[in-house]
């Protein structure tokens, strides 16, 4: 499973939560603490907005704790709006297009999780794509596919949390009509450059685990917390959303899927 982290709130560097804290991303890439594969060392990426409406995006397939591009990079950048990911290939191999997150237009997009039986379920999904976004796919993995099954939806005037939940669902109902018996796994952030909209839902009630902690200058999500003490970091919930406003507020909603 991966790891990654969500931040919304006044600009500051991405060193500040993805390289200096006790338990950073960086860290948790080399030594996860609640995650099945303790190393995350199969590509990792971070993504940000600054005054572009589109977001940056630096990707690579070497590990994090190894990449001094990276480190470089973080302590230059800061943003109000940033996501960061370190990736433990479950499938699609490795390569630079499977390393998170994922962009298109305005929003960009990762996750942690699965599709079961992925493989069985690829050629039909990916059919499900318009044009335009099948030629967006340019790696193997279901994460990615995911994402732009949401943002079909988004583009045909869906909100974020009923475009979710439809695609979840309609993958559900593939994974059962094909007979497929491993878990949806899914926790994931999306954002839109204003907001975050962080998830966590699984088709078996082991969702990978994702919590929020909350401070002055901003909001984060998280898979696991970044200083080692799970004081002051809240687990949501199995089929939980939470959005963390450009406003400083955090609203929850819930996931409904069929």
């Amino acid at each position: 499973m991966c790891r990654f982290l969500a931040y919304r709130g006044d600009p500051i560097y991405l060193e500040d939560l993805v390289c200096r804290p006790k338990h950073s991303l960086v860290r948790q890439s080399l030594r996860a603490t609640e995650a099945k594969m303790v190393t995350n060392g199969d590509g990792f990426g971070v993504g940000w907005y600054g005054e572009r409406d589109t977001p940056g995006l630096y990707r690579e397939v070497t590990p994090a704790w190894s990449d001094e591009n990276l480190l470089a990079l973080a302590a230059h950048v800061r943003s109000h709006l940033f996501f960061a990911h370190v990736r433990a290939a479950t499938g699609g191999g490795i390569a630079l297009s499977n390393c998170h997150p994922f962009a298109s237009g305005a929003f960009m997009f990762m996750h942690n999780g699965q599709i079961g039986g992925f493989a069985q379920l690829r050629r039909e999904l990916e059919g499900e794509l318009p044009d335009p976004l099948w030629h967006q796919r340019k790696g193997a993995t279901d994460s990615e596919l995911i994402f732009l099954l949401i943002v079909q939806r988004l583009v045909d005037g869906y909100g974020m949390v009923e475009a979710t939940s439809e695609v979840l669902g309609e993958v559900s109902v593939r994974m059962r009509q094909a007979g497929i018996d491993a878990p949806l796994r899914f926790a994931a952030a999306l954002a839109d450059g204003d907001d975050v909209f962080a998830f966590r839902w699984a088709s078996d009630d082991k969702p990978p685990t994702l919590y929020l902690h909350r401070e002055s200058w901003g909001q984060m999500v998280a898979s696991e917390p970044l200083d080692g003490d799970p004081e002051g970091w809240v687990p949501l919930s199995n089929g939980s959303v939470l959005r963390l406003c450009a406003d400083g507020r955090t609203t929850e909603h819930r996931l409904s899927v069929g």
